[in-house]
């Protein structure tokens, strides 16, 4: 007989679903970043605030590669920590 023991219960999503999730999570952010980008670009905002964007974009795409290749945990710290940021250095510039 096999032991529960040895075949612990996940509770989790699996790795490659955790994987799509952060892929689609940063899909979306990137999408929703450029929409932004667009707006600020049109109402002639600081430059300041088009680089956060960009850099912000940048970040999605480099928590996409990571996703890919299984550093999801490290992905989801690095986007929400780029979102947060992101969304101060926007208060910041344009106040």
């Amino acid at each position: 007989m096999s032991d529960p023991a040895q075949h612990p219960v996940r509770t989790g999503p699996t790795p490659r679903q955790a994987r799509r999730l952060r892929v689609t999570a940063a899909a979306v952010l990137m999408s929703v970043a450029a929409v932004l980008l667009g707006i600020r670009l049109a109402s002639r905002s600081s430059v300041l605030v088009v680089g956060v964007y960009g850099l912000l974009l940048i970040l999605c795409g480099l928590v996409i590669e990571l996703s890919r290749r299984g550093r999801t945990r490290l992905g989801s710290y690095l986007l929400g920590a780029g979102l947060t940021a992101a969304l101060l250095m926007d208060a910041v510039v344009l106040s």
